[in-house]
């Protein structure tokens, strides 16, 4: 007698096998999903939390990267005392450094505080036994490049380590219900250091960045699984640690010169945040060969703003030196202040200086076209709340604007361009004096833009 074909693997009654289900694995309909269980802990950082989307979830995985003294353990450290002041119970694993290290910076930054615990183990087994005894609500392990498995023949740092200690840690994590932070390192390049399989094991990938000389960090979310990842957390490093920037906008333009020709406004967005920021742009005869200098923008695309800039409006500065930065170590690497790039460099060839209350948004193209940006109403809302009324705009972005109550109309006026050549003459050709927002009283007339015939021609 022949036996007929095998039914379906994975079937009750088939020919191979049988596999019964589990009633912790039983289907559930997808709006009857408890969400109780997983609210996020609030770590009471705020742009932490901005960031973590109100804040860690038990049993969730997190990998914080970021260059060497940026401040990820100061961050982690002031983390683990806020929770611990809520009444949590926090553990450090200090992989790297000595517990008295660790007790002599909290106490500078003045979290040493009952709830927080440190243990100094460098094996994975170490640390198991430390959240089994202790049985924690968030664990920091600084950091797991500096963890080892005794199981893998392999030292400290390597990718079979790290990918051994990482998915263990995750596990612990999983099992005991405790928030897990691990802090790894980054290559030169920027990229965090070990397999790439490390960031598919943890839930959120954070990257925390900042530049040495300056006291400006921005924390990002590269990944996260609880929520979004436009958010973006902003802190100033001081003596006593990081301090949140709740508002960036008046940072950034602290110390700004008004009326300096060079200086351009606009608004770049910093994931889903809005800042307004000032563009200085310095421009000076060179030597043989002009020199280009830039800071807080893309490099290449300045160059290509400046051919854009001589060749379709007669801006005659692809032989002078350039100097271009953002001020206050804010970036703006989009096309959004390509704009404010070409009118700060035209302001200082020209030494006239923009109007002061005048932001400039949009993007350059190759033909000297005026572009529309993603998110312009929430960039344009940005400026008028610190007081800047006039946006210098491409005309396809240009909307009927309505004054909200207690605002004065012409404190909300969008002027339209349609080419970099007519945003120039809006900008500089009419002079400050009859510009909306310009400085009054200045009855002077304004030089011509450079490549436009004056009036008298």
């Amino acid at each position: 007698m022949v036996d007929g074909p095998p039914g379906p693997p994975g079937l009750a009654g088939s020919g191979d096998r049988s596999v019964g289900i589990d009633a912790d694995c039983a289907p559930v309909a997808l709006g009857e999903v408890d969400l109780s269980a997983h609210s996020p802990m609030p770590t009471g950082i705020g742009e932490l939390d901005r960031v973590l989307a109100g804040g860690l979830l038990p049993g969730s995985a997190t990998l914080l990267g970021g260059e060497p003294g940026t401040g990820k353990s100061t961050l982690l450290l002031q983390a683990l005392a806020a929770m611990a002041s809520s009444g949590r119970r926090c553990l450090l694993v200090a992989a790297e450094e000595s517990a008295q290290q660790v007790r002599r910076r909290a106490g500078r930054l003045g979290t040493d505080v009952p709830g927080v615990f440190v243990v100094e183990a460098t094996r994975l087994p170490q640390v198991e036994a430390a959240v089994a005894s202790l049985a924690p609500d968030m664990v920091v392990v600084d950091s797991v490049q500096a963890v080892s498995d005794v199981d893998v023949p392999s030292p400290a740092g390597s990718l079979a380590q790290v990918r051994a200690c990482s998915h263990g840690l995750v596990s612990l994590a999983r099992a005991s219900g405790a928030a897990l932070v691990l802090v790894g390192h980054v290559t030169k390049e920027g990229a965090l250091a070990g397999p790439r399989a490390l960031e598919h094991l943890v839930d959120t990938v954070l990257s925390f960045e900042g530049d040495r000389y300056s006291s400006l960090r921005v924390l990002r979310a590269l990944k996260h699984r609880f929520g979004a990842t436009g958010e973006t957390g902003l802190f100033e490093m001081g003596e006593k640690g990081l301090t949140g920037v709740p508002d960036p906008s008046i940072f950034f333009l602290g110390g700004r010169l008004v009326g300096a020709p060079g200086s351009a406004l606009t608004v770049p967005l910093e994931g889903y945040r809005p800042l307004v920021v000032e563009v200085q742009a310095l421009v000076g005869r060179s030597s043989p060969v002009p020199r280009r200098f830039v800071t807080g923008l893309d490099p290449g695309r300045v160059g290509f703003l400046v051919a854009v800039l001589e060749k379709r409006a007669g801006v005659p500065v692809g032989d002078c030196d350039v100097y271009v930065s953002v001020a206050g170590g804010a970036r703006a690497c989009e096309p959004a202040a390509d704009l404010a790039v070409c009118l700060a460099l035209a302001s200082s060839l020209s030494g006239q200086p923009l109007p002061a209350q005048m932001v400039a948004l949009g993007e350059v193209g190759l033909g000297g076209e005026l572009r529309q940006v993603n998110g312009m109403p929430k960039r344009l809302a940005e400026a008028r709340r610190l007081g800047f009324g006039d946006a210098l705009v491409p005309t396809s972005a240009q909307r009927p604007t309505r004054p909200e109550p207690g605002v004065a109309r012409d404190r909300r006026r969008e002027l339209p361009a349609s080419t970099l050549r007519q945003a120039l003459a809006l900008a500089l050709g009419a002079g400050p004096a009859q510009l909306p927002g310009g400085a009054p009283g200045t009855g002077t007339r304004a030089a011509p833009v450079m490549g436009q015939p004056s009036g008298d021609q």
